[in-house]
């Protein structure tokens, strides 16, 4: 630097603003916020206020996480009142070059909606690099004969800085016989020109000393300055001359290290060492020394590095011919550099989260995607694209910024996440592309309701369950995570009375056992049934209903109960007439009884146990009918007595029992003398008992007395002439009473027992005749029956013996 600033530059200084200017507020959100500011600001400047631009509030600031979305980050965002601020060392001519605009694009993100806000900053040259020559010293040879006006071209000055800071005029210092004048290549840039305006004489002066000086247009004005040293040479009158003053050439970038560029030729029409013609470059930066190559005696350019279009699109070189004496021609060399598709297009990718809703709408941004592409032309226009079937697409939002957005629905059950390629091609040829993967989570909402495994349940419950215990289970399943896949179980309806269902059933919240909570009765509760809900946690809450039957399953708990026969109002048995003259088949009575139970264990049979007559009567087993199965005979009986049983099907059986009384009468007075013998029926189960007791005291009476008479026989064996009769001369019956057998119960059978003793025979005989419990149960033995018993021994003739019949049930 070290240069002062002189009045031209004050009064730019006075032009230009030192701080940002705000060119342009548009409220559509595609079109950028433009600030303009000088390079080299401090870190911390205020660029703008990006908030107030851009409309956004300042207290939802932090909520929308305003920030730069761009790889190198020259500025930031204050998130506490939206000020854009420098937060790099800004470097106009390292960020641009020679650019004549240098302006910084990029893009702010904000969330909550995921947008994008364009920004453009134009970023203002301040004049921070003062002019500079390549040598400090230049020697110039010219001829004493040359003519005034002449014109000898000097070596340039380099300055980085642009426009008004850039070179602007060149000063000679004063001298009788050089002037200075500048001109402007196609570029505009300047180089200076050193012009005899007084014949030269090399004998009166062989060396010239002059000072360049070179003087930008900044604010102070920055210069610098070289020493010329002019040598007087002697005659050489003819200089050489260039086929062309101005080269132009178009090269391709990328052009390999070494590739001729152009030829060119200058010709003398001097001969020897005159006419001996070099070239060297003249008036071009270190870069471009670089970056080509002159072959000093050919005449050839070549390239000495790679070319490359995206930092230069043109270079102006000067090229001087010298003869071998001291004169020199020059001449420019315009080289274009023309754009290949070199450059693949870069994608910046910018998301708010990796997290997806599944229930976003159709269109929701989920991810902000930038391309750019260093070519020109098509080969910098990109197209971006997704390859695959995804649920998103990609919406181009300005040239070179896009939107992912949703656009399909999202079912994390499903797909719960999505490995996205976006892929950005450029219009090149061949094109050139690259690959950006991205995955995405999609987040769980409570989508799905709970579904049970079967669309309605039916459990059978025997009854007498015990209570407490488990009679069902139900369950259902909910592919949603977390508390929207936590499924909870309740009774919501049940066609039982409200108040009585929980004192019925009850069910688990988490497991959907369902509990019986009191023991069920078949016959008072067939079947009911419950309506079961299953409901997640989460929110709002989703639910399914199913419907559960139990069937209350009978079991054998109830006897059956005898409808008729009944007893009478005063608690005496009922009586039936029959005809004297009924024939077989005549329907006497009916037995009806009903059970309470169902299906086999009300399936009823009835079974005779007792019979006055045996034989007299049938009875039907399915029907319970009461028919006689003969006819009436003189020996029989007019009052009959029947002990009837009926019996379930259950397992195992219950069973009741029925008197009934019949009378064979023609008519009610003849039946009244014989009604009047009926007693009152006595208690079956006190009869049944009191007979048991003395069933057994007569056995044992009897069995003792059994052995008195063996003890006996055998002591008084020898005398045969003692006779031993019957405990008593008469025979001794078991009268029994008018009325039947006492009730039996169920799988008891009578048997009787008879003792005999031979009162003419010296050995007694005690033989007990057996019974069939499969024959009709035993009825009262008549006095003046008797049984025969044949003698054991020959010469003994049969006699009559008096029996004694004991009965034992």
């Amino acid at each position: 630097m070290g240069s002062r600033w002189g009045p031209q530059g004050r009064a730019g200084r006075r032009r230009m603003p030192f701080l940002l200017l705000l060119s342009l507020f548009c409220p559509a959100l595609s079109e950028p916020i433009r600030y303009t500011i000088p390079e080299e600001l401090a870190r911390g400047s205020l660029v703008g206020n990006l908030a107030k631009d851009l409309g956004l509030s300042v207290p939802d600031l932090p909520t929308r996480n305003l920030r730069v979305s761009t790889e190198k980050k020259f500025f930031t965002v204050n998130t506490e009142n939206g000020d854009l601020l420098v937060s790099d060392r800004i470097d106009r001519e390292q960020i641009c070059g020679k650019k004549s605009t240098c302006v910084l694009e990029f893009e702010m993100v904000a969330e909550k909606p995921l947008n994008f806000f364009h920004i453009t900053v134009v970023i203002q040259d301040v004049n921070d690099n003062p002019p500079t020559f390549s040598r400090n010293i230049t020697e110039l040879e010219i001829s004493e004969l040359t003519l005034t006006g002449a014109t000898f071209a000097l070596e340039s000055a380099q300055d980085s800085d642009v426009g008004l800071n850039s070179l602007q005029h060149y000063y000679l210092s004063p001298d009788p016989h050089f002037s200075l004048i500048q001109k402007e290549n196609l570029d505009g840039s300047r180089y200076p020109e050193l012009v005899v305006k007084a014949p030269l004489d090399r004998e009166e002066q062989s060396c010239h000393h002059l000072v360049l000086t070179a003087v930008d247009g900044g604010e102070p004005a920055r210069s610098c300055t070289t020493q010329i040293r002019v040598v007087v040479a002697d005659a050489n009158d003819n200089p050489p001359v260039f086929a062309q003053d101005m080269y132009r050439v178009s090269v391709q970038e990328n052009l390999p290290v070494g590739s001729s560029v152009l030829r060119v030729m200058a010709t003398d029409l001097d001969e020897g060492i005159n006419a001996e013609i070099t070239y060297a470059f003249i008036n071009i930066g270190k870069e471009v020394r670089q970056l080509f190559k002159l072959d000093s005696k050919t005449g050839e350019l070549t390239t000495g590095r790679g070319l490359d279009f995206e930092e230069r699109e043109s270079y102006t070189i000067g090229v001087e011919a010298k003869d071998g004496g001291h004169h020199t021609a020059h001449c420019k060399i315009q080289i274009d550099i023309l754009d290949e598709n070199d450059n693949a297009p870069e994608i910046t990718l910018d998301s708010e989260s990796k997290h997806i809703q599944e229930d976003a709408e159709l269109g929701t941004v989920v991810a902000l995607i930038k391309t750019h592409d260093r070519d020109s032309g098509l080969n910098g226009e990109t197209l971006c694209q997704l390859h695959g079937n995804f649920p998103f697409k990609i919406v181009q939002d300005t040239k070179n910024t896009y939107k992912l957005v949703t656009d399909g629905a999202l079912d994390r059950e499903q797909t719960p996440e999505y490995n996205i390629t976006i892929t950005a091609t450029d219009r090149g040829k061949p094109p050139l592309s690259s690959k950006r993967s991205v995955t995405f989570n999609v987040a769980d909402v409570n989508d799905n309701a709970p579904v049970f495994f079967q669309a309605s349940y039916m459990v059978p419950v025997a009854e007498n369950n015990p209570p407490g215990a488990s009679i069902a289970q139900v369950s259902a399943s909910d592919p949603d995570l977390g508390p929207n896949g936590q499924v909870y179980y309740s009774i919501v309806a049940s066609d039982l009375e409200p108040r009585a269902l929980s004192s019925y059933v009850s069910v688990s919240a988490q497991s959907g056992v369902v509990f019986a909570q009191r023991a069920f009765d078949h016959e008072q509760l067939r079947a009911f049934e419950l309506t079961l809900q299953a409901r997640d946690q989460g929110s709002p809450a989703l639910s399914a209903n199913v419907s559960l039957r139990v069937l209350v399953g009978d079991r054998n708990d109830n006897a059956p109960r005898v409808l008729y026969p009944t007893l009478g109002p005063d608690g005496s048995a009922l009586f039936d007439t029959v005809p004297r003259a009924a024939q077989p088949g005549y329907l006497v009575t009916k037995v009806v009884a009903v059970d309470a139970d169902s299906g086999h264990n009300a399936w009823l049979s009835y079974h005779v146990l007792q019979a006055s007559e045996p034989g007299l009567f049938s009875l039907g087993l399915r029907t319970g009918e009461v028919r006689t199965a003969r006819a009436l005979s003189d020996r029989d009986a007019a009052r009959q007595r029947l002990l009837v049983a009926v019996r379930d099907g259950g397992q195992p059986p219950l069973s009741a029992t029925a008197t009934l009384h019949l009378v064979f009468a023609d008519s009610l007075q003849e039946a009244l003398p014989d009604l009047r013998d009926i007693s009152a029926p006595s208690d079956p189960q006190a009869e049944l008992q009191f007979y048991l007791v003395v069933a057994l005291a007569l056995i044992s009476v009897l069995f003792l007395l059994a052995v008195i008479l063996a003890v006996a026989l055998s002591l008084r064996r020898a005398s045969s002439s003692t006779r031993w009769s019957c405990f008593q001369t008469s025979a001794v019956c078991s009268k029994t009473a008018p009325e039947v057998l006492p009730n039996y119960c169920e799988g008891t059978l009578p048997y009787s027992y008879n003792l005999c003793a031979a009162s003419h025979s010296s050995k007694t005989e005690f033989k007990f005749l057996n019974i069939n419990p499969e024959h009709a149960p035993p009825q009262d033995l008549l006095c003046n029956e008797a049984s025969w018993f044949e003698s054991t021994s020959n010469d003994n003739p049969k006699m009559t013996s008096e029996s004694v019949n004991l009965q034992q049930i």
